[in-house]
């Protein structure tokens, strides 16, 4: 099963709907649908609405980050875990670059892992080494630092799952060679598997992902999908984006 998620991030208004409208139709024709997933993170704001909408459709929703506590606190304007879940949510992300440039430390994402597994949310987690990191041959063990500091072996497997998004390739159309990232995601399960007994959560790719640059991703066996960001918000480019995958 392949993953096609849309990171909305500060993006989009109630009638932003009908971009997914438009995406629900294309994926409820295609012939290949059964071979994959689409899940949307839109802001907070529109979760409940859009969760209601999309119920008995294809498109799951999702949100974009999560408190590191369960049910209800004193914390202004947090938004947990059990609060999510209410509204409709079955995914969340946990640990995008730009949450952890505002601060989120691994003590904190780990909190926001557990918490969400307890609340039955698929937990996408993401990774991702910096420019400063890749220059100094730092990617591989920037990655197994920030996934050995937050999952450990007795969170539920079946609810995981990795992204990898590159830092320096995020919105800046560049993207990792296909040598690099058959040899990072290869380096990204093995680390899981020795946290997993064996086993490997799907891994994604995210960072600058179109739909001219799908096809790379196609050769690589250990690519499981993609956490798209700034493609996701078109409907057009996120089709375009299933359609070459596919082609």
């Amino acid at each position: 099963m392949k993953y096609f998620i849309g990171n909305w991030k500060m993006f989009g208004v109630p009638n932003s709907i009908n971009i997914l409208n438009k995406i629900n139709s294309y994926y409820s024709k295609d012939k290949n649908r059964s071979k994959y997933r689409v899940i949307i993170t839109p802001p907070y704001t529109l979760i409940e609405s859009y969760a209601k909408h999309f119920k008995n459709k294809k498109i799951s929703i999702g949100s974009q980050n999560c408190y590191q506590k369960d049910y209800f606190s004193s914390n202004t304007a947090a938004i947990s875990p059990y609060m999510i879940k209410k509204v409709g949510a079955r995914y969340t992300l946990i640990g995008h670059s730009d949450n952890r440039s505002e601060g989120d430390t691994n003590e904190m994402l780990k909190a926001k892992v557990q918490f969400a597994l307890k609340n039955n949310l698929r937990v996408v987690f993401c990774i991702g080494e910096n420019k400063t990191e890749k220059r100094n041959k730092k990617t591989l063990s920037a990655l197994k630092r920030q996934i050995s500091k937050v999952l450990e072996k007795k969170f539920r497997i079946s609810n995981i799952i990795v992204a990898y998004e590159p830092i320096w390739s995020i919105g800046t159309g560049k993207i990792p060679t296909k040598i690099e990232l058959e040899n990072t995601t290869m380096h990204i399960k093995k680390v899981l598997k020795n946290i997993f007994k064996g086993k490997s959560p799907p891994v994604l790719y995210g960072g600058s992902v179109d739909g001219n640059n799908v096809e790379i991703f196609r050769e690589i066996r250990e690519i499981d999908g993609f956490l798209i960001g700034g493609a996701s918000k078109s409907s057009k480019k996120f089709i375009d984006i299933i359609k070459n995958y596919y082609r």
